[in-house]
Order: C-alpha cells, then structure tokens, then sequence
C-alpha cells in the first residue's frame, strides 16, 4: 500500500512538492502544491484515482483509489492529542454536492503532516485529499455535518494537493484565497431545533460583551426579520474581538454557523463551532461596510441587497432610537446611552471604577466630581485640567469594572443605560446636582463598548470636539466642578461615598415611564389585573430574617421551595459514598479519572473524572470535573480550583448524578439544582457533547439542558407594606438580581452581600425611625387574581423597579 502512495507521488510530474521543516529535511514531504491554468490543473492526476461525492462516503466501502476534493471553509487550531500526537482539524465543503447537508465534512490530519499543513492551509484553499481513511465524526450530531471524517497522515500513505492559481510558492509565500461559497440563509420563521445555519436579522435589543461566570465574553442579541418572528441569541468566546460587533439598535447581522436549540418552548440561538459574523449600520443609505468577527469572509453583491431591504424594512417597523443623549440635554433620574472620549480612569474599590469622559458640551446641572487622589488617576493630568468643566465622572459597578480596566485613555465609547442620578450635598438639600452611574449586571442592555475611529458617529464627535473652544470654559467654575469632600482628612473617600449613598437610597423605574401615578387607595377599590405606578412608603417588611427570602423556583411548574441545607448535601453524599466507584467507567474517551482512599476517620474511595476537551484535560480554572465518594467539605475545597463540580454515583453501565435534592452542579460557592417534578435526568455520557463545543463555557444552563435537568432559579420572595397616606397595600416581591441589583444565587453564600441587603433594608424602612423620615419609594406593581379555596382575592406584585443606592 505504501509503494502504490510513493508512486503515485512520483507520478505528479511537474507538480512542485512543497518542503516544509528544517533545511536539514531533503525529503520530499507529501504535500504539493498544484498550478492551475485556465482553471485546470497544469499536471493531471494519476489516471487510476476517481473523485469520490461527500454522499458516497460511506464506512466499509473501498476508497483505495479514490480522492475527494472541497475548499477549506474553517481550520482549528494545531493541539497535541493524549498520546502526544500532532492533531490539525479542517472543513471541507464538496462543491459538486454544495446543496446537501453532508456536503461539508471534516477533515483530521495527525502527525508530522498535521504540523505542516497547519502552517500552509487557510480558509479559501481548495484541497485534493487522497489516501485518506475513513471513521465515525463524534461531532456529527453537533455539527450537523458528515456523519464521517477523514483521517490524513503519512502512516497511511495520505497525499494532500493544495490548489494555486498562480505559479508555484513556498511555504512562506501562500496565502489564503477567499473564495465566494453560495451560502443558504434561514429565515427567522423556518428555524427549528437542533440544527446550525446561517442567517440574517435586525437588531431588536443587544447586551454588549461583558465577562461571563466564566473566562468568556458573552453577548446577548435578539434579532427580528420580516417574518416578525423575534430570536435571542447567547453568544460566548473568549475572545472580544470574535463577538459581533453591535452599536446600537437597528444594526443588521449576519450569523454563520450559529446553532438553534429549542429550550422551555423557545427557539434560541447560541454559537457553535466555526461561528462568524458581520453587523452593518442599518440605516438607510449608509455605506456598507461589515465589522467582521475574522479577518476571512465572502460578502456577494446578492447580500448586499439583502442589507438594503432589511434597513427599509427596519426603518419602518422597528422603534429604533435617534442619536444618543448629550451631556448638555441630560435630566435627573435619566436613563441614556451616551458617545463620548475617555480622558482619564482611576480604580476607586474593589467593585467600581471612574472613567472621566466628555462629549464636547456642558451638562447643565452640577456633576458630582468623585474623590480620587492626583497619583491613582490615569491619564494627562493636564488636559484633565483643561477639561474640568466640560467633563463628568461616572461610577461603573460590579461585572463592568474589568472591563473598565482595560479601557485605553483617549479611546471613544458608547456607554448604554448609564444613570442620572439626582442627589444633594450634605446640609445643602436646596442644591441639586447629578450622579452618573453605571450600575452592575446587565439589564437593558446595562454596558459599555469602544468605537473605532472609522465609526460615523466617532468621526462626527472628534470633528466637534477639535471646534470646542476651550478658553471660554477655563475660568468659570461652578459648583459642577466642586470636589465634595467636605469631611475630614481621616475619612476615606470609599468612606464618605458610602455614607452619602445610604442617606440617598430611593427606588427607580426601569421601565414603564408612561404610567401615571396612581393612589393607593385607587389602586385597592380598581378591578384586576392592571399594572400601576406608585409612590409609596415601605413600613414593614416579610421576612426579618432576610435570608430567608431566598427560595428556588421553577418556571416551568411555578413551584417554590426552600433551598437545601448543607446537612441534607452531606446525608446525599454519605449515602452515595456506600457505592464503591465502578473501575470500568474509569478513563473514557471524555474523561480522565483519577481514585485514591482516605484513611480518616473511616476509609472511603474517592474518583474524580476530569471531562477532557479536544482530547485533553482543560486548566483547572476551565476544567469540569465529576466527583465520586466526596464528602461536602472536600467537594467546596475542589470548587475553589475548578471551573465546575458534579457529584455523582458509579452505576452498572455509567456514572449518573445524585438525587435531586443535592446540587447536580456546583461553581464557586454557588449550589445549582434541578426540579424533581420537571426533570428528566439522562446519563452523565451526555456532557460528552458539550466537551466537543469549540469553547465549552460549562454554563449551569448548559449543562443542565443537556443532562435534562430543569433548573431551579434562586429568587427573592418578600411581602412589603406599602403606605402613601391615602392607604395601605401588601404587595410581593419576586425578583432574581434586578431590585437589589444583588444576584439572589450569590447571597446565602455571601456575607458581605447580606450586609449589603440589610442595609438597603434598613434604609428603605426601620423601626427606629418615624414613617415621616423613611424615603418615597417609586414602584411599579401589578394586580392579579388568585384562588383561595372557593373564593378569589387580589394580590399586588413589585416589578421592574430597582433600588437605585450604589453601594448595593
């Protein structure tokens, strides 16, 4: 088999073999490099080899003279499999049989030629691959490709040509050839589950990047099209650069390779291998000119058409917003997304950083100006100075100070949903001045990102700024440019900033402006259900005991119950210990395993299964790991280290999680469990799937979509009495992070956030103080009916209303 392969390289004649490797290798490696001339190739191949479809490949059929032909449509990176061995992984798509769903197939090219092709092959090159063997594709049912791949290498006598069309290169002179491939688009009312495809949309509302859970980017995107059906979009890579590149609403897109999945009877979108994307201004008649998510992509003059009838259709039925608030027009209590420059940054505490911007007009209320020593500022001290008066600071919480971090002084930003908040100085309530802040999560799209310079809007706003004439603003200060930091040397700035945000606690809406204040005693005497804005005072408050309110919920049959102590955790754990782990589950394609025995107090066998990804076990940061025979105290020593931890039980046939009443995963301090009445537990082989994604983010929806775990949802469940004087109403909370702007998963395991919590809630109300003294509180609530036995009352819930007190 060998000698045939040599001949057949021997027979390429006047193609040029391509040497790759030190100059010490004078053998001729097999891999060619074919001339084509009006679009044949200069030397033929040998007569005996015939061109074989993607749908004749088929297990168990000769392929011994056969080769098949495609264009490199994505390539992954080089890896070293477990045994040591060089791995490069290719696509291929079957131009002859474009239409079929098994036209794209991978290819996996392994040792020595794995390390040269990945030097030579790039996305556009068209490929000849004979010699080839053939074997089941593990990701097919992900993927959506070839239920087969090919398998390359020299030990099997493999030969690789690589198509040019001009004449012969070496190594270091090829280059990638786009090559427009005809993709299919999906419209938005065709998608069904369990399927990857490309498509277009409008943007309805996006969350831009922000650092999830874990060492990824996220980004949420809902699209629309002219079907008027509407798809969210989770998006994770690790890279910021590979997310699409969004600014505003009314923006189009373009997903390739973007995977739909049906989860609670909606259709989502969430990226799978070899996603790309390009996002153009959606604004009629603007030039077309894609961001792209990688520097290779095809756009046809076919698309470009399609771009036009998106931003007309758009235009007209979307409610797209008009250019952004600037400082100069910003009112108390707005919630606005403004462009602006940085010129300065400071970190202020753990969880808030300062940016100083401008935007080229003054806001016409004083701005607050937050304490920070001269040394800690970053950037030119004086155009600082210079811009003074022009400038303001704004706050950013929580998941946005990393971000925040990295941010280049002189850099444009768009920053969504920033807050105006009115405030006072102390012992000067007749003064009024502004806040700006930008407080933690993600709600209505809460976030920042930077604009190229090639953005109009970028372009418009430096163009302004260069007319600014800055001496008119340099001798006129005002209370705006005030340092309000009256107290005493002694008080730290995080200090008088705490203190000044607890005497300012109030509550704001996030949505819903339109709505009228209405009286409570209107709202009591009014038919349900109707949603309402109110404003009111909160008396009392159920429970005292605040971690309490924390219950787990299930959206699927609306059920609450208690979270599980860590005394049932250990009983689970205890019984399960009993199961010795299985040695024949030990050490499968997916996953590493590892057992030893404990001596104290009493001998126990403890297994941990490492999931491997790309054949190799992750970093303990990235990696999930599954835990036989632990014992609760040895399971939260392993969450500190790695990514995930999944208890479970040796079976006869596989490992299967634990009872329901433990956790089916645990990350960090924070337990995730399942509903018992909603769940449909499958086998723990399942994850092996995930592993297989390109960046398995190991997310708790994730996993528990794909072991058939309905997840339960930490809440806040509360019952407030409300009082404005013309009545008194109990109303309930039931709220997951958006009140106390706290995510109710977090606090059970949390001290400081139970401080923080208790504070708010002293603030909001206190038996110490009169109800004259407690602060208005501006709610949105709604009334509903429910049964009682045989007769039906009204209830009245808080929604969309956030407590707006920084510190929390």
């Amino acid at each position: 088999m060998l000698g045939a392969w040599r001949g057949l390289r021997s027979e390429a004649g006047g193609a040029r073999a391509l040497r790759v490797g030190a100059a010490a290798d004078k053998a001729a490696m097999p891999i060619h490099m074919l001339k084509i001339i009006s679009g044949a190739p200069e030397t033929a191949l040998p007569s005996h080899l015939q061109r074989v479809d993607s749908k004749y490949l088929q297990l168990g059929c000769d392929h011994a003279n056969k080769y098949f032909k495609g264009t490199v449509t994505l390539s992954y990176p080089l890896i070293k499999l477990g045994n040591g061995t060089d791995s490069f992984k290719i696509t291929l798509q079957d131009m002859e049989n474009s239409c079929s769903r098994t036209s794209s197939i991978n290819i996996l090219l392994l040792g020595k030629m794995a390390k040269d092709c990945a030097k030579v092959v790039h996305q556009g090159d068209t490929l000849l691959i004979a010699g080839f063997n053939l074997a089941t594709s593990p990701s097919a049912s992900e993927d959506g490709r070839h239920c087969c791949h090919l398998e390359v290498s020299e030990e099997a006598g493999s030969t690789i040509y690589i198509y040019t069309k001009s004449s012969p290169i070496t190594a270091s002179e090829i280059a990638s050839t786009p090559v427009a491939l005809k993709y299919t688009y999906t419209p938005l009312n065709h998608l069904t589950g369990g399927t990857t495809v490309n498509l277009y949309g409008v943007v309805k509302f996006f969350k831009p990047p922000y650092i999830s859970k874990g060492t990824d980017y996220c980004s949420v995107v809902t699209l629309v099209d002219q079907s008027n059906v509407k798809l969210t979009c989770t998006l994770f890579n690790g890279n910021l650069d590979a997310l699409p590149k969004i600014y505003k609403i009314g923006d189009i897109v373009r997903f390739h390779r973007i995977k739909i999945r049906e989860y609670n009877g909606q259709i989502q979108g969430v990226t799978s291998i070899g996603f790309a994307s390009l996002t153009f201004d959606g604004t009629p008649g603007a030039a077309i000119i894609p961001r792209a998510s990688s520097k290779l992509y095809t756009f046809t003059d076919e698309e470009q058409k399609t771009i036009e009838e998106l931003r007309v259709w758009g235009s007209s039925n979307l409610s797209i917003s008009g250019p952004a608030v600037k400082l100069s027009g910003v009112q108390p209590k707005l919630y606005f997304d403004l462009t602006c420059q940085l010129i300065g940054k400071a970190e202020m505490d753990g969880s808030s950083f300062l940016l100083k911007v401008w935007d080229g007009t003054k806001c016409s209320y004083q701005s607050w100006k937050v304490p920070v020593e001269s040394r800690d500022l970053e950037g030119d001290k004086v155009l600082i100075h210079k811009l003074r008066n022009l400038t303001v600071d704004i706050l950013v919480y929580d998941n946005h100070v990393q971000l925040a971090k990295s941010l280049k002084v002189g850099s444009f930003l768009r920053i969504y949903s920033l807050h105006a908040k009115q405030a006072c100085p102390e012992n000067q309530a007749d003064v009024l001045y502004i806040e700006f802040h930008l407080h933690g999560g993600t709600g209505y799209g809460r976030g920042f990102g930077v604009l190229p310079e090639s953005n109009p809007d970028v372009k418009e706003l430096k163009s302004f700024l260069d007319s600014v004439d800055l001496t008119e603003h340099q001798n006129v200060e005002t209370v705006s440019s005030m340092e309000l930091d009256s107290t005493s040397d002694s008080v730290s700035n995080s200090e008088v900033y705490l203190e000044r945000c607890q005497q300012l606690s109030v509550t704001v809406l996030t949505d819903h402006q339109d709505l009228n204040e209405t009286a409570l005693n209107t709202i009591l005497n009014n038919p349900a259900p109707q949603q309402y804005r109110i404003r009111a005072k909160l008396r009392t408050f159920k429970p005292q005991k605040l971690y309490q309110s924390i219950k787990l919920y299930c959206s699927k049959c609306n059920s609450l119950q208690e979270v599980p102590d860590g005394d049932d955790f250990d009983f689970i754990l205890q019984d399960s210990a009993a199961t010795l782990p299985n040695p024949e589950l030990h050490n499968k394609l997916w996953y590493d395993s590892a057992v030893w025995n404990t001596e104290h107090p009493k001998q126990r066998t403890i297994a941990v299964h490492f999931v491997k990804h790309n054949e190799m076990v992750q970093e303990p940061g990235n990696c999930l790991i599954m835990v036989e025979g632990g014992t609760q105290k040895e399971i939260m020593k392993l969450t500190r280290r790695f990514k995930g931890v999944i208890p479970v039980r040796s079976m006869q046939e596989d490992l299967e999680l634990l009872d329901l009443s433990a956790p089916f995963l645990l990350q960090g301090k924070i337990r995730h469990y399942g509903c018992k009445q909603c769940s449909k537990p499958k086998t723990i082989k399942s994850l092996h799937f995930l592993s297989e994604e390109e960046h398995p983010s190991w997310e708790p929806s994730e996993v528990a979509q794909i072991l058939g775990i309905k997840p339960l949802q930490y809440a806040f469940v509360m019952e407030f009495t409300l009082v404005d004087g013309t009545g008194e109403l109990n109303a309930y909370l039931f709220d997951y992070e958006k009140f106390f702007q706290i995510p109710a998963c977090e606090v059970l395991s949390s001290d400081l956030l139970q401080k923080k919590m208790e504070a708010t809630m002293n603030s909001l109300s206190s038996p110490k103080r009169k109800i004259d003294d407690l602060p208005w509180l501006e709610c949105v609530i709604r009334s509903y009916t429910v049964r009682d036995g045989t007769e039906q009352r009204v209830c009245y819930q808080i929604f969309d209303t956030t407590v707006a007190e920084d510190v929390v």
